[in-house]
């Protein structure tokens, strides 16, 4: 039987490989399931391709364009972000990768545990934002939670049964300011910033990565999926990007998994999981790699990912905030509204200025979500903006 794949989100840089994973394994994998958020014609294109039961366009505005571009084919078409977290219940699909970017994979994602869906997870702001309560449902519907960062999923594959761990070690390639001083921070552009020297991915996680706030969310995610304190979560700069992440289990030995830069690989195991199956593609040429370094992150320089653990070791709604604080920021720096550094000052100031809540509920974190947006907003038309700082 093959597998039948829910992708929320497959416009996007995870959705479309994704679908390249299935494209190569026809005989194991099947798109029951294709959703997006605005791209109309590339959402269009890929239903023509793969034949899903049903796509979902989360922006309503864009449903009749959607609707008329696949009146001959016999695939239903929804929108809005209700019919998004419906669809993830629907009974024929085996795993649904959610792929969406930001808070708004929260819901769907919580929808597709209950209804007892595999989770290939992508979206790591689900776990950031609401990790405590997603893993006591997915405990409580016996629901797998399989990653798909090539960080997480490199730990998973380094991960022995019954054998105790002293801590995970996350790489970092560093970004593309690994090398600035803080002043030179202080005037860098988004064209720089979406310049990721090894990885190609969309433009929020890209920001993200650059100003490490990505690894940040990282550490928080890991703490979920693999019952780490944060003291057991360590970061490791490592810019050639030929190791993934590591695991140093109680006895001192170490276990790292390496590869090319390519998010085929975690995307497959997910699906394939335990099974490994073949992929085409570039291999990790070890006569290549001439040279493998590390170093430690520098906080002063990156703050978000300072912030980033100690919105861990707060827990309660804190690590909410600091995402809804980021998504705003990262959509103000790449409209030119905020500088570089001007993104970690609001979201230290967001953090203190919502209230915190220690044991939230799903609709603390609805509200806490939607309230730090408002403040986040605000402290943003008084930060330093680009064209300021230059």
């Amino acid at each position: 039987m093959k597998k039948q794949i829910a992708i929320l989100g497959s416009t996007g840089s995870i959705g479309t490989q994704a679908l390249e994973v299935i494209a190569e394994h026809p005989d194991l994998y099947e798109v029951y399931v294709l959703t997006a958020n605005n791209q109309v014609d590339l959402l269009a294109e890929q239903a023509r391709k793969f034949h899903p039961e049903a796509v979902v366009i989360a922006n309503k505005d864009k449903y009749a364009r959607l609707k008329e571009a696949l009146s001959d084919l016999p695939i239903k078409v929804y929108a809005g972000e209700d019919a998004l977290c419906q669809v993830v219940e629907s009974g024929p699909i085996d795993i649904v990768l959610t792929a969406m970017v930001g808070y708004a994979g929260l819901r769907p994602t919580i929808n597709a545990i209950k209804a007892g869906k595999a989770i290939a997870l992508a979206n790591k702001e689900t776990l950031v934002v609401a990790g405590e309560l997603i893993n006591a449902l997915a405990a409580e519907y016996h629901t797998p939670i399989l990653p798909v960062d090539s960080e997480h999923s490199a730990i998973f594959q380094c991960l022995e049964p019954g054998n105790p761990v002293s801590k995970v070690i996350l790489t970092a390639s560093g970004g593309p300011f690994r090398t600035f001083t803080r002043e030179q921070l202080q005037t860098v552009t988004k064209e720089q910033a979406l310049k990721h020297p090894n990885w190609s991915m969309g433009a929020k996680i890209t920001i993200d990565s650059a100003s490490m706030m990505n690894k940040g969310f990282e550490v928080i995610e890991a703490r979920w999926l693999f019952g780490m304190r944060p003291e057991q979560i360590e970061v490791v700069v490592h810019p050639q990007s030929v190791i993934h992440s590591m695991v140093e289990f109680a006895d001192g030995a170490v276990k790292a998994q390496l590869g090319v830069p390519d998010m085929r690989l975690p995307i497959q195991y997910a699906f394939s999981y335990p099974v490994r199956e073949s992929l085409s593609g570039e291999r990790l040429d070890f006569v290549k790699c001439h040279t493998l370094t590390f170093e430690a992150p520098d906080t002063e320089r990156f703050r978000n990912l300072a912030l980033a653990y100690e919105a861990l070791h707060q827990g309660g709604n804190m690590p909410c905030i600091i995402n809804a604080a980021n998504e705003v920021v990262v959509a103000s720096f790449l409209q030119d509204r905020i500088s570089f550094l001007g993104m970690s000052d609001v979201i230290e100031q967001a953090m203190s200025k919502v209230p915190f809540i220690k044991e939230p509920t799903y609709a603390d974190y609805v509200a806490t979500d939607a309230e730090t947006r408002r403040i986040a907003a605000e402290l943003v038309i008084n930060a330093p903006s680009f064209s300021k700082s230059k």
